[in-house]
């Protein structure tokens, strides 16, 4: 098994420097501006995750009266929650106003706020919230900044409050190496500012995304499941 995996890997590793060389000349493109224009097929796209999203609600604690979203895009995962437990008040961060336009088309009756802005800038409030979820999003960000977005969170959360990602992780230390040093030299190329997103993958290692949780206060950080390649990490907060 290990010898399969390996050569699993491997073979992964030789696509992917494929596509960066091929891909080399291609500026990356602004966050919000690359889910603007594919909006209309975003849902049929992300339905490869319908799984995930299904795990994700049967993992919330029934206790669960507030969550906040990360990245809540047209609120695919919201939808499965809700199929659960119709009452639970949600919150939406998201930079894309399109999203949270058809966000709110289908799901405006519901206990429903959403936040047109930068999640990592955006107050998260303290003790505020019974969990914060986020799918397929935080794999844009660099180290430094999810351990800053990680200590936010944790604040933001009441006690024993669950923090659930669900996202894509980098098989091994050199995907994760190569792909953030694909990314930097596009960024140098391009001349792309510092503080503007780009929609660019340069997923952390399963180790070192759990190292950063764990960093910031979070007990009991596990891995519960891969489905389609989204990994879902849960992450609970002390009670005190």
């Amino acid at each position: 098994m290990d010898t399969v995996i390996r050569e699993n890997r491997e073979e992964y590793m030789r696509s992917l420097r494929k596509w960066l060389r091929e891909t080399e000349n291609n500026a990356p493109e602004e966050m919000s501006r690359f889910f603007e224009e594919r909006l209309e097929g975003y849902e049929e796209h992300m339905s490869l995750w319908e799984k995930a999203y299904e795990r994700f609600a049967e993992l919330l604690p029934a206790s669960c009266r507030e969550i906040l979203d990360l990245g809540c895009g047209t609120g695919l995962e919201i939808g499965e929650i809700w199929k659960r437990d119709p009452g639970v008040a949600v919150t939406g961060i998201d930079l894309c106003r399109s999203m949270l336009d058809r966000l709110q088309k289908k799901y405006g009756q519901g206990p429903l706020t959403v936040i047109c802005g930068d999640y990592l800038k955006c107050d998260l409030g303290r003790d505020r919230w019974d969990a914060v979820i986020s799918f397929e999003s935080l794999h844009h960000f660099l180290p430094g900044q999810k351990l800053l977005l990680y200590r936010r969170i944790w604040e933001s959360l009441r006690d024993g409050g669950e923090f659930l990602l669900g996202d894509y992780i980098a098989c091994c230390p050199q995907e994760e190496e190569l792909l953030r040093e694909a990314c930097l030299k596009k960024r140098e190329r391009f001349q792309i500012p510092e503080d503007e997103y780009v929609h660019f993958d340069i997923p952390l290692t399963e180790e070192h995304e759990i190292r950063l949780l764990n960093q910031v206060g979070f007990f009991e950080v596990s891995v519960t499941d891969s489905i389609e390649g989204a990994t879902i990490l849960r992450a609970e907060r002390r009670r005190r």
